[in-house]
């Protein structure tokens, strides 16, 4: 049987009064919803891609629905994304308009950009029968964090987000009448995704901050671990709530004991996936106390080579997308329908354990965050002989990386002038919680950065305003947050 696509999906529900979005200004029925949506959709028939950076209004969402219903392919904007990172994706997809809230209108055209408009100056067309889109037509191309090296250009079509959608219903149970909190900006695809997947049951989606959003009693909340823990600390109590569904860095235990206080009557899921695969695995802990570790979605396959896993399903994506002279092609998509991130894990009885991929990568508040173009940045500071990021545990964020330093002459750079300096040569979720000025890094015999070692120093820092000055592994570091 062959699963529907997204925007026929919420096109069943068109004729219902019921709400369909919350945001911090507004709200909207579904019927008012579609109406919107097949405007937009009409004004750009034709188009081939637009690009839209998202937050998290009403707006941003019938742009981006109307688009999939055209069948226009919607190069997703974050606002993580450097002036660099901006021309390349525009220069690789060509969008035909760029489209972003008002209030976001200064950082597009800090990024280089002549012309942004805003949602509502789409939502001028005839409403009009459009043809479904093909299945295989490219539904997305999103853009990496750019924490993990350049950023690259994936593309996932009409058909995986479909089989993605099915998954999602075949495992929770939403309804209409139910409640989506989707409190993350939607230029992350989780909470995009998880504002998509209410919609197309007939839910309530709420787009306000978590903090505000639990007052009116949601069913089902999206999240990640920051927002997560903020919840947990809240010192609230919402027995409402009765599955929350989180991706990025596994939550240790002791965090979800206090979310499950918080939350008592809540199933909590977290996956585990990448944009490239889309959703693999999941752990899933009833409010009985019951526990699910690894279990693979249906019709996912998984094996290991050489302890990298590779993954085979109807919801990978197609490839990334690059310009080769003149054209734009799809490269290191699936072969014979497998696909690896390079993350490594071990399968046992039909069960995903992970082991991450490696060292030099953390996950921060959902992000993934490659360290070694950190280490870049610093290293072009002029006055940075020596540079070691690594990442330490936080209870929030789950990882968040640190620096040490090392400079030409003692007192030359402090910590504040090292930061003030890597600010515009990283992304945010790049930007080092503290930068210690050391004496030295420590080293492997072979000459390696020994970062377990220099983890071990820099966990137990301590930031202060002072300038930082060079110090040894046992003394206690001077440093600054960033």
């Amino acid at each position: 049987m062959t699963s529907e696509l997204l925007a026929a999906r919420i096109a069943r529900h068109s004729d219902r009064q019921d709400i369909a979005i919350v945001d911090a200004t507004d709200r909207i029925t579904y019927r008012e919803l579609w109406d919107r949506v097949v405007r937009t959709a009409a004004s750009l028939t034709g188009m081939r891609r637009i690009a839209v950076l998202p937050t998290s209004d009403i707006g941003s969402l019938v742009v981006v629905l109307a688009a999939m219903q055209a069948g226009v392919s919607v190069v997703l904007l974050h606002r993580y994304l450097l002036p660099g990172d901006f021309a390349d994706a525009v220069r690789v997809c060509e969008p035909s308009l760029i489209v972003a809230h008002p209030r976001q209108h200064a950082r597009v055209h800090r990024w280089g950009a002549d012309t942004v408009l805003a949602p509502e100056e789409l939502t001028t067309g005839r409403a009009a029968p459009l043809d479904a889109p093909a299945r295989s037509a490219e539904l997305l191309v999103g853009i990496t964090s750019g924490t993990t090296g350049p950023p690259k250009l994936f593309v996932r079509n009409q058909a995986s987000w479909a089989a993605t959608l099915d998954r999602s219903d075949a495992l929770f149970e939403l309804e209409p009448g139910d409640r989506v909190s989707a409190s993350g900006t939607l230029d992350h695809t989780h909470f995009l995704y998880g504002a998509v997947h209410g919609l197309t049951r007939g839910a309530t989606v709420d787009l306000r901050k978590a903090a505000v959003a639990l007052d009116d009693a949601p069913t089902h909340l999206y999240s990640v671990p920051t927002i997560a823990w903020d919840i947990a600390r809240s010192g609230g109590r919402y027995p409402g709530v009765r599955e929350v569904l989180s991706s990025a860095a596994r939550w240790p235990q002791s965090a979800r004991t206090a979310l499950a206080t918080v939350l008592p009557n809540a199933t909590m899921t977290h996956f585990y996936g990448a944009s490239e695969l889309s959703f693999v695995s999941y752990d899933r802990t009833e409010s009985s106390g019951t526990e699910v570790s690894g279990r693979l979605f249906g019709g996912v396959e998984a094996e290991t080579r050489n302890e990298l896993l590779y993954v085979r399903s109807d919801m990978l994506f197609d490839g990334y997308l690059s310009r080769v002279g003149d054209h734009t092609t799809l490269t290191n998509g699936p072969v014979d329908g497998w696909m690896t991130v390079g993350d490594r894990g071990s399968i046992d009885k039909g069960r995903l354990a992970l082991f991450g991929r490696g060292s030099e990568t953390i996950v921060r508040a959902g992000l993934n965050v490659e360290l070694a173009p950190i280490e870049a940045a610093l290293l072009s500071i002029p006055g940075v002989l020596d540079a070691g990021v690594v990442g330490v545990e936080d209870e929030r964020a789950g990882e968040v990386p640190v620096v040490g330093v090392v400079v030409a002459q003692r007192n030359a750079l402090s910590a504040k002038q090292i930061r003030l300096q890597l600010r515009p040569m990283v992304p945010g979720p790049s930007l080092p919680v503290v930068i210690a000025v050391v004496d030295g890094l420590p080293r492997t015999p072979r000459g390696k950065l020994d970062r377990q070692a220099l983890a071990a120093t820099l966990a137990t820092v301590r930031t202060d305003d002072s300038p930082a000055a060079p110090v040894t592994t046992n003394q206690t570091v001077s440093a600054l947050p960033s």
